[in-house]
């Protein structure tokens, strides 16, 4: 996911000073609360997603069937106006490409689910929905027709000022309806902006492929009682040194920052520092497989859904809240990470947080998998911080949740 930018936002606040998120995907099979185990992860073995860049790649992305409207929502559906073909930019392999739409919302509406539809699983990496406000969607207007192609370029962020991100999708993710009476405003005249992740190692060598990827909306009328949502994002640094049977000018640290600002801009840069600052209350940053970061709530709300965030060598992640402490709780726990299953969690029951408690997010990562995995073991090996690409490493922890005083008061619908 894509995040550099944001980072920097977020760093000198006291709460989760964190972009909001639509995050209402998920594998609804698996039912609240559960918590995939994947024994194809253990210590000295590949994940699920050592078939390539990731298990989806060639495979059909057929989507399943909708489940039923509920009371005063409707169907939107959206589609890349044309075909598109990715193109990394600066030598890399991936390509950050932002497609503007129209939901044609005349009127104030609650957006209370998403199913993106990926069209090119041997391209597409994620997405990310972004909302805009009839302002900003005028500006992302003036920027698509002045970039040529569909779209524009958007490594780090959509590239405009006061988008909230309302919705994404990842491996193993589908539309999750929460039972409680929630949903995200969506003010009248608001656009989108489809955030898309190409990834071109499961093609590099081969004649260029294009996508035209969709998106299926769940829109709720205005007027209808709802708690209104945010996701907050909790990230953690990432410090991954080369294995001691690796070596390669880009295993020493520097030198793979000069390569993640290369490829994905200065702003990738200022991510890591920053974070690594915030995160490590301002030392220097010690490498090794397992880091976290902590965030202290200014506001109470109401968590709902959590969810994690990494790439091909995540190992483990966590969320807990207060840990350390007698009333300490685990909201996510997936101890065997694997990348084609990043379903959100609906939570079984919903979580209150209180001004003053302190979330943290911790994931372990695993350089060893670079030399199982065939999307990596043909790269060169490298020290491995926060970045953009398929072949770096991120850290996410993702709360879907309502802030203020009095959020869980939206009943079961």
């Amino acid at each position: 996911m894509n995040h550099a930018v944001r980072m920097t936002r977020w760093l000198g606040n006291a709460i989760l000073s964190l972009a909001l998120v639509l995050l209402v995907t998920s594998c609804a099979a698996r039912g609240p609360g559960a918590v995939a185990h994947h024994p194809g992860a253990a210590s000295g073995s590949p994940s699920a997603s050592a078939a390539g860049a990731h298990g989806l790649h060639g495979k059909v992305a057929a989507p399943p069937p909708a489940a039923p409207l509920r009371a005063s929502e409707r169907f939107v559906s959206l589609t890349l106006p044309e075909p598109y073909e990715p193109k990394a930019p600066s030598g890399g392999t991936d390509e950050y490409r932002c497609f503007l739409l129209d939901p044609g919302l005349a009127e104030r509406s609650f957006l209370t689910g998403n199913q993106f539809l990926p069209q090119n699983t041997d391209l597409v990496h994620h997405a990310i929905l972004y909302r805009l406000g009839p302002q900003e969607a005028k500006a992302a207007q003036d920027l698509d027709a002045r970039t040529p192609g569909e779209g524009w370029t958007c490594f780090g962020d959509t590239g405009i000022e006061g988008g909230a991100w309302v919705g994404h999708w990842a491996p193993g993710a589908n539309e999750t309806l929460l039972t409680q009476k929630v949903g995200y405003p969506m003010p009248a005249g608001s656009k989108l902006v489809m955030q898309v992740h190409y990834n071109l190692l499961a093609t590099e060598g081969k004649p260029g492929g294009t996508d035209r990827s969709g998106i299926r909306l769940r829109f709720a009328d205005g007027g209808t009682k709802l708690t209104p949502l945010e996701t907050g994002q909790l990230a953690a640094p990432i410090e991954l040194p080369c294995t001691a049977e690796e070596s390669g000018p880009l295993c020493d640290r520097a030198a793979a920052v000069d390569d993640v600002a290369h490829r994905f801009g200065e702003q990738a840069r200022q991510g890591v520092k920053g974070l690594g600052q915030y995160c490590g209350k301002a030392k220097p940053p010690v490498a090794g497989s397992t880091q976290h970061c902590d965030y202290p709530m200014g506001v109470p709300g109401t968590v709902y859904a959590v969810a994690g965030h990494m790439h091909l060598l995540g190992r483990s992640i966590k969320m807990e809240l207060n840990p350390g402490t007698p009333g300490a709780r685990t909201l996510l726990d997936i101890p065997s990470y694997n990348f084609d299953e990043q379903a959100i969690r609906p939570l079984a029951t919903p979580v209150a947080l209180k001004a003053g408690d302190t979330l943290r997010v911790t994931c372990t990562h695993d350089a060893g998998l670079r030399k199982l995995l065939p999307a990596l073991r043909d790269l060169p090996p490298r020290y491995v911080v926060w970045g953009e690409g398929t072949s770096d490493e991120m850290c996410l922890g993702l709360l879907v949740w309502s802030p203020g005083r009095g959020a869980a008061a939206g009943g079961n619908g």
